[in-house]
């Protein structure tokens, strides 16, 4: 397994919100920099900004750089995507702010395709104002899905005491009704069970998956997406080798710890997932992007414009964030060699099947 220092790319997402303060109290302990390489997407006079209005950091050695090639290992690598003129107004979205999320975006994406960084770690951006300005998706799952050109992704919030995927993401919730098929929730529980082997080690996973109706429909009396759209879907994953279970009232299976009896949970929707997982594990969830050939990860939080500039913000969610993020590189590589092993010990399945018949030339 490659065990070479990993470079972290991490985006500073709105300018005008907590990302900076939030990167800067997670790589202030210099014995980071022991395990990691950072390279910080932004403006090094915007991280020089919000570094003056910390006041419990006593030193940080930074590095301004062009590209990633030029990083220090031991050092705060800040690559500046951002004209001379840029400037930082905490509280608040701008079009320059949003402009400045998606340029340090763009710019670390194409680094992370050219193998330039070895993870992405992104910053919160505010989804309304990047879509004013022209960005085209909703938030970074349906950006990375493009720009990754894969079939599907699933935004699965991790912490250390649950795991929880949605099949629909950001869009209306009167629109998530029909947004959820059988055909939906099998694909992100294929993705599901395929991130819980190779990004997290874990054997034949159980997954939890939830009901979109009250009291899980209460045999048709509240909906049918049970009985016609979940349930098969559940029969389906079975046959093919997935443990999935349910579907399950949110209420009680929340409520009553059900989700420490499985691996991770499949929720209906957004809201569904995230508000009991960030009501159990705020402080240190990361987003996760399951299903990208790469590795990113976020905060579970957002721009939080009301705290930003005022030395307020809490970085364990971004820390954690980092961690997770070479921790699934290395599951990934460890992975793939047992994968390469088990093909070794058995080339026979693998042999060029032979006719009997004579090959012509």
């Amino acid at each position: 397994m490659d065990r070479r220092k990993l470079t972290v790319g991490i985006t500073q997402g709105d300018s005008n919100g907590i990302g900076y303060e939030v990167i800067i109290k997670a790589l202030a302990d210099p014995r980071i920099l022991d395990m990691m390489t950072p390279v910080v997407y932004g403006s090094s006079k915007v991280f020089g900004f919000y570094r003056k209005t910390i006041h419990d950091i006593e030193q940080m050695d930074t590095n301004v750089i062009n590209n990633p090639g030029e990083a220090h290992p031991k050092r705060v690598n800040i690559l500046n995507c951002l004209p001379e003129n840029v400037f930082a107004e905490p509280g608040g979205a701008t079009a320059d702010s949003a402009q400045a999320a998606i340029t340090c975006l763009e710019r670390a994406v194409e680094d992370l395709k050219n193998g330039d960084i070895d993870v992405l770690v992104t910053g919160p951006m505010n989804k309304k104002s990047v879509v004013d300005a022209g960005f085209g998706f909703h938030g970074h799952t349906e950006y990375l899905e493009k720009a990754f050109g894969v079939s599907d992704v699933t935004m699965f919030m991790i912490s250390q005491r649950l795991k929880v995927g949605v099949v629909t993401g950001h869009i209306p919730l009167k629109d998530v009704p029909g947004a959820i098929t059988t055909e939906k929730i099998l694909s992100k529980l294929r993705l599901i069970k395929a991130s819980l082997e190779q990004d997290f080690g874990i054997d034949n996973p159980r997954i939890g998956v939830l009901g979109l109706n009250p009291h899980g429909g209460d045999s048709g009396l509240l909906g049918k997406e049970e009985a016609e759209i979940i349930i098969p879907a559940l029969k389906q994953a079975t046959e093919e080798g997935i443990q999935a279970f349910g579907p399950y009232s949110p209420d009680g299976y929340f409520g009553m710890s059900r989700y420490e009896n499985f691996d991770a949970t499949l929720a209906m929707y957004h809201d569904q997932g995230l508000a009991p997982f960030k009501a159990i594990a705020f402080e240190d969830g990361v987003n996760y992007t399951a299903g990208l050939p790469v590795v990113r990860t976020s905060p579970d939080h957002g721009t939080a414009f009301e705290l930003a500039g005022r030395d307020e913000a809490d970085p364990r969610s971004m820390r954690a964030s980092i961690f997770l993020a070479m921790d699934i590189y290395r599951h990934r590589q460890e992975w793939q060699r047992l994968q390469e092993d088990k093909l070794e010990e058995r080339p026979e399945d693998h042999a060029p099947e032979r006719s009997g018949k004579p090959q012509i030339e």
